[in-house]
């Protein structure tokens, strides 16, 4: 906790707002991807809401298989599902701010790196209900939750695939592109740095990644002043909680540090 406490003294520090900004394409993404939600927003934070609470309320305790860096919260890896979606569950605020930001983007076709009980999966699947969504679970009991409350919640658009990444992502990257990628399923920096290198080689022009926990650990602070110094990378952000990367090749490489 200190760690993360001393990290985001020195973000704020050095981190900015929409007017020190001049870069017209980072610009429009603060002013109406960051900030604009999407219409119909309350019936949708609605429907979220219900996914939610069905899990919050749910008491009953699985197994969970965890490859990656751990829990700061669990001592064990018997825990309730209640407790899980609570604690690893993505905030209401980036809840709301990925809601945006997928409005904005409009990508059609979405990966998911990490979809624990599929909170921050049901946030995209209800913002973009035409876009194709793949999710990736390790854990094959949280897979098997996340798949009920898919159906259950009839988020039809969400294509589950359970196992470990390092045989699930290479397939999945293999059968089709994706315009956005979220990667929230591992905190560690040589894993991390593997599946971006993997996501990389099918990265296009409009491809987004956006990265979660970037200063999580040293670890992930490492990963992340390396994926943003990529030369294929031309434009980062650093909202603190997120590093989001871009492949523009028509724009000079700038690297921001913004407070969302």
């Amino acid at each position: 906790m200190l760690f993360q406490f001393l990290t985001f003294l020195k973000f704020y520090w050095r981190s900015g707002n929409v007017h020190s900004v001049h870069s017209p394409f980072v610009f429009q993404l603060y002013t109406q991807g960051f900030k604009s939600k999407p219409p119909g927003n309350n019936e949708l934070l609605q429907r979220i809401n219900q996914y939610k609470d069905s899990l919050y309320g749910d008491k009953r305790v699985i197994e969970v298989t965890d490859f990656g860096a751990g829990s700061r919260v669990f001592k064990s890896n018997t825990r309730e599902i209640r407790k899980i979606a609570k604690t690893a569950g993505i905030s209401a605020k980036n809840g709301q701010l990925l809601m945006n930001l997928i409005h904005y983007l409009k990508p059609k076709s979405i990966l998911e790196i990490g979809a624990s009980l599929g909170i921050s999966t049901a946030y995209m699947a209800l913002t973009a209900p035409n876009s194709g969504i793949v999710t990736l679970e390790g854990c094959k009991e949280t897979a098997y939750i996340a798949q009920k409350q898919f159906r259950d919640y009839k988020l039809d658009n969400i294509d589950l695939v359970a196992g470990n990444f390092a045989d699930t992502l290479p397939k999945v990257l293999a059968e089709q592109n994706f315009d956005l990628i979220f990667f929230d399923g591992n905190h560690q920096k040589t894993p991390t740095l593997q599946y971006f290198d993997l996501c990389l080689r099918q990265a296009t022009d409009n491809a987004v990644f956006i990265f979660d926990d970037i200063h999580w650990n040293s670890e992930m602070e490492d990963a992340w002043n390396l994926i943003k110094e990529n030369p294929r990378v031309t434009v980062s952000i650093d909202t603190f909680q997120w590093g989001l990367v871009f492949f523009r090749s028509e724009q000079a490489k700038q690297n921001f540090t913004l407070r969302p």
